[in-house]
């Protein structure tokens, strides 16, 4: 897989995992769901939430890494002539 390809995956899943966290929110604080279904609507919305940290921090982590280790490769190495 290239890195162009890996680089777009990865933000599908940030995409993705922020728009859990916000799905998991307005069902917690705008549609009421815990108050409407009880322990399962807190369930559902902590279950959006939890997923939508599994996809969008981990894979923040990531492409950070990459794309810093992109802009070094690509960068002329000053440092070395100390």
């Amino acid at each position: 897989m290239s890195e162009a390809r890996l680089i777009l995956l990865l933000k599908i899943a940030i995409g993705i995992g922020l728009f859990l966290l916000v799905l998991g929110y307005s069902l917690l604080y705008w549609f009421d769901l815990p108050e409407k279904l009880g322990v399962t609507g807190m369930i559902i919305s902590a279950a959006c939430i939890a997923f939508g940290l599994i996809f969008s921090l981990p894979t923040k982590m990531y492409l950070t890494f990459l794309l810093v280790k992109r802009e070094q490769e690509q960068r002329p190495d000053n440092h070395s002539k100390k």
